[in-house]
């Protein structure tokens, strides 16, 4: 049964079920300004800004309608039922419309920011429209699709300031989403243990093992692909030198780091706090994001 919080008003429920915490992930959308050296272009900052906060208002919209699919299942959550839809704060159908009118005006600013944009946008919509109504429920295809939103982040940002997109950039970003949503899978199949399957289904279809085994693969791929991309002779061409080699133990420390925290703390479930909360591993990725930027803009 949905429990009433009646104490905040409208607009507060209204602002949290926009999941503005989550907002970090949309920080993939400045990948491109900094690895296409236009960081010191302020046209291509300020459009890459507006990039950033079209996908903020995109994925608060998408979050909307996710938890007003998840609404049930969600009371049955330990922490999920607290959320203003789930607890009854916040009734489905102004939220559903309060989200309409939020993508729609996210959609128009991105169609003035250039049609490849805005085809990435839309995409992104659709695709995380399709996850909330049923790609969730396919094993495997959820974790893809999860990824993808990550990606295609990164790759509207390279459409916005008018950038090709790179492979490096596609093939990184990939598997890093994938990293993140498989260890998001296994912080809900073991915190939930018994009960996963009633607050989502597909969990049943996972083990620790099966993840495990799966994010394995992805991280040593996903190290391996930076290490390669740091070295290659084009990156170097590009950016004139051989120092972004340098960075590779930020990603091995950071990645390890997040690995202990799941494994060894059962954190996960969100990777944007688990970042902004953990001390060293917040810390390690501003080093690293210091670190490629002093090297690319030295």
């Amino acid at each position: 049964m949905a429990r009433v919080q009646g104490s905040r008003p409208f607009f507060l429920n209204f602002l949290i079920s926009l999941r503005p915490g989550q907002w970090t992930k949309n920080l993939f959308v400045f990948a491109a300004l900094v690895f296409a050296q236009r960081l010191n272009d302020p046209d291509a900052v300020l459009r890459a800004t507006i990039a950033f906060v079209v996908f903020c208002a995109l994925s608060g919209a998408v979050y909307l309608v996710n938890d007003v699919f998840d609404r049930e299942q969600d009371q049955r959550h330990p922490l999920k039922k607290d959320r203003p839809i789930a607890s009854g704060a916040l009734s489905p159908n102004p939220a559903l419309i309060g989200a309409a009118i939020l993508g729609l005006a996210a959609l128009f600013v991105a169609f003035a920011l250039g049609f490849p944009f805005f085809l990435m946008a839309a995409a992104y919509v659709v695709v995380l429209s399709l996850y909330s109504a049923f790609l969730k429920h396919v094993v495997i295809v959820d974790v893809l699709t999860i990824a993808g939103g990550f990606t295609l982040r990164a790759t509207a940002g390279a459409a916005a300031i008018d950038v090709p997109i790179s492979d490096w950039l596609l093939v990184c970003t990939t598997l890093l989403a994938l990293f993140i949503a498989l260890s998001k899978r296994r912080h809900e199949l073991t915190l939930l243990t018994a009960s996963a399957t009633d607050h989502r289904p597909i969990l049943g279809d996972y083990t620790p093992y099966l993840l495990d085994q799966m994010i394995a693969v992805v991280t040593a791929s996903t190290l391996i692909a930076y290490a390669f991309y740091t070295i290659s002779p084009e990156t170097t061409a590009k950016f004139g030198t051989d120092l972004l080699s340098l960075t590779i133990p930020f990603p091995l420390y950071g990645i390890f780091r997040y690995l202990y925290l799941v494994h060894r703390h059962d954190q996960g479930g969100s990777p944007a706090d688990l970042v902004i909360n953990d001390r060293p591993l917040l810390i390690c990725v501003a080093l690293w994001a210091i670190s490629v930027i002093l090297i690319i803009y030295r």
